[in-house]
């Protein structure tokens, strides 16, 4: 009988078979399926079951042989019946670990590194290799078996648990999830049209959906409660779990009871990090909510920073090292006489991660650096003995880096810089503190700068050779020609270790360090804070300034032309006498108290010119610990909720 063609539904089917046939079974051979890592972090427990749920790779073969030394040599079915781990590939005729391959992190080369997990075991005439890798009992093969048995215990598992909820907590839920409905009803009833009877809103695609639509609500809200007012933006960045670069956007302003808002407005993928991307990124976004750039009065950028800690802080133990080695040092120095004894002398002391957004952290973890050198490098030398290869080479390359003259000469040279700019650094991270003194700390840390600049490279140099000296660490001839570590003397230009100090560091890094502060805080600058500090309402209103606050008003032309000045002289008049002479005010402490307060008396609207000053000066976020407040608070949403 003749056999026509092939409908064409018939044929895709059948391909469709044939490809989900051939997709299955590199799935299943583990010499051919993919890493668990490859697949999206959601799903990864979701393929650990089902794997699970099937079983190791243990089909019955005509196993091959292979050759050793002469001798026929093959795989054994029998080897399965004592190791339920041992899986074969047909594929590639190699023995893989399925506990390793699910949970498995290769640690060094410890039961053969990732021999079993991706390369395949082919060694079929050394059998206590199989065994080997089993190992101990805390060892990655036996972490990974227990993490497997965790994930099928009924009672451990969250989703089992979110399951086993009574039908008081299922109401519960339903009521909450209702109450969202009502109050972002637009947006999310499109979201929830079809899961209630399917029985999804736990499924993670769903919730992430209705968290979406939340957002758009709250966001909506946000620029209602703005309005047409001033705003200013925070900016931070940082990378998912993708490694892909996402900038995150908080908005601040003064809300309609006088009150300061800062909320998160949004979170925007950036294909890279610079100032035009980020510049696109943020008028897009702000675009999106039609907020017009004319009403953005200032921008806060917060940076990331790439100091680390690691190689000591990686355990327990090498976190106690540090002390240990530092208590031998204070006892052997007790001993001697060299250190004095007595009543909070001593401390004990530890080395500080550096926070990203306090640079007093900073100089505390140079501070303790300096103190804690000999037991810092006393514990690298332990690393470096008996640590794992890995970590062997970086105690090996940060001994390599912090027993030279350069490195001490840059701790000491920091150590200064940021001594005398501390006490600037911590009187603006304090919130409420007072501006002048602030710019008072700004010019004191410019003075001395220069004159550490003009006077100090002696004291510099002198503490720098003592420390080398002290710990065992060559001291450089200031007069020889300085040599690039790592290159050849023909390919360095021919300067001085003295040109190079003082000229390509000292005074480069504290020119630097001027001009910094300079850029931060111009005079332009500087008489912009000066002039909003005459706002503050403390003690009756004592930093009023008329003058200065016209002043204010100047640099904002749009929103006060000419005939507004004039009416502000006036106004401001007015404003003093009636402020001091109301007891309502005479108790406030900082502007935020007097916006509200003049919200609460509805004397905002008798005083609008004046009120429109306060809320330029509230929105603007004169300090950088506003901003890192703000981002401080988004760590949840960042490292979590995000990832």
């Amino acid at each position: 009988m003749e056999i026509g063609p092939v409908p064409i539904a018939a044929s895709q089917s059948l391909i469709i078979i044939v490809v989900t046939l051939a997709h299955r079974r590199r799935r299943t051979d583990p010499g051919l399926r993919e890493k668990i890592s490859s697949y999206h972090p959601n799903n990864h427990d979701e393929i650990r079951i089902c794997y699970l749920g099937k079983g190791p790779c243990q089909p019955p073969y005509d196993y091959p042989v292979s050759y050793f030394s002469g001798k026929p040599r093959r795989f054994r079915a029998e080897w399965c019946v004592t190791r339920n781990w041992l899986e074969y590939s047909i594929a590639k005729d190699a023995a893989f670990c399925f506990y390793c391959y699910l949970f498995g992190q290769v640690v060094g080369k410890q039961g053969g590194g990732d021999t079993f997990v991706m390369k395949g075991f082919k060694l079929w005439n050394q059998l206590v290799k199989l065994d080997s890798h089993v190992g101990r009992v805390n060892s990655a093969h036996n972490q990974a078996v227990k993490k497997s048995e965790d994930l099928l215990k009924e009672k451990q598992h969250i989703q089992s648990v979110l399951v086993k909820q009574s039908n008081q907590d299922k109401a519960e839920y339903r009521v909450q999830l209702n109450a969202i409905v009502d109050y972002h009803n637009e947006s999310i009833n499109e979201v929830l049209q079809n899961t209630w009877k399917n029985c999804k809103l736990t499924h993670h695609d769903i919730q992430k959906d209705i968290v979406n639509a939340i957002a758009h609500e709250t966001s909506k809200v946000i620029i209602e409660d703005l309005g047409n007012g001033f705003f200013s933006i925070l900016v931070d960045e940082s990378r998912d779990i993708s490694v892909k670069e996402q900038m995150a956007l908080v908005i601040r302003y003064v809300n309609k009871k006088g009150i300061i808002i800062e909320r998160f407005l949004g979170i925007v993928h950036v294909a890279s990090i610079t100032a035009w991307s980020l510049k696109c990124a943020i008028e897009c976004l702000l675009c999106e909510y039609n907020l017009s750039l004319l009403r953005l009065c200032g921008q806060g950028y917060d940076a990331t920073s790439n100091m680390q800690v690691t190689v000591v802080g990686g355990s327990c133990k090498r976190r106690d090292a540090p002390r240990d080695a530092q208590f031998a040092k204070i006892k052997e120095d007790l001993e001697k006489g060299v250190r004095r004894s007595g009543q909070g002398l001593n401390q004990e002391t530890n080395l500080k991660h550096p926070s990203d957004t306090r640079w007093g952290l900073y100089y505390g973890t140079i501070l303790n650096l300096i103190l804690m050198f000999s037991a810092v490098v006393d514990v690298l030398e332990i690393i470096e003995e008996d640590g794992l290869s890995d970590q062997k080479v970086k105690a090996r390359s940060i001994m390599r880096s912090i027993l030279t003259f350069e490195f001490v000469f840059a701790l000491h040279l920091m150590k200064n810089i940021l001594g005398i700019t501390n006490e600037m650094s911590i009187a603006l991270e304090k919130k409420n503190q007072y501006i002048v003194n602030a710019m008072d700390f700004v010019k004191v840390s410019k003075q001395r700068l220069q004159v550490m600049r003009d006077d100090e490279w002696i004291s510099l140099l002198t503490g720098v050779s003592s420390f080398c000296a002290t710990h065992d660490i060559p001291i450089l001839n200031m007069d020889e020609i300085f040599v690039v570590s790592g290159r050849p003397r023909r390919n360095t230009q021919q300067n001085t270790n003295l040109h190079h100090y003082l000229v390509e560091l000292f005074y480069t890094v504290i020119d630097m360090q001027l001009q910094e502060l300079n850029n931060r805080f111009s005079e332009v600058t500087t008489d912009l804070l000066l002039c909003m500090a005459c706002l503050n309402p403390s003690n009756s209103f004592v930093a009023f300034d008329k003058e200065k606050l016209i002043h204010l008003a100047k640099f904002y032309p749009s929103d006060f032309p000419g005939t507004n000045i004039l009416a502000l002289d006036s106004q401001l008049q007015n404003f003093i006498f009636d402020m001091r002479n109301n007891d309502l005010f005479l108790e406030l402490q900082g502007v935020s108290e007097l916006a509200e307060k003049l919200v609460s008396t509805r004397k905002h609207k008798t005083y609008p010119l004046v009120y429109l000053l306060v809320k330029l000066t509230l929105t603007l976020p004169v300090a950088t610990a506003t901003v890192e407040r703000s981002f401080s608070a988004m760590k949840y949403i960042k490292h979590e909720l995000r990832n």
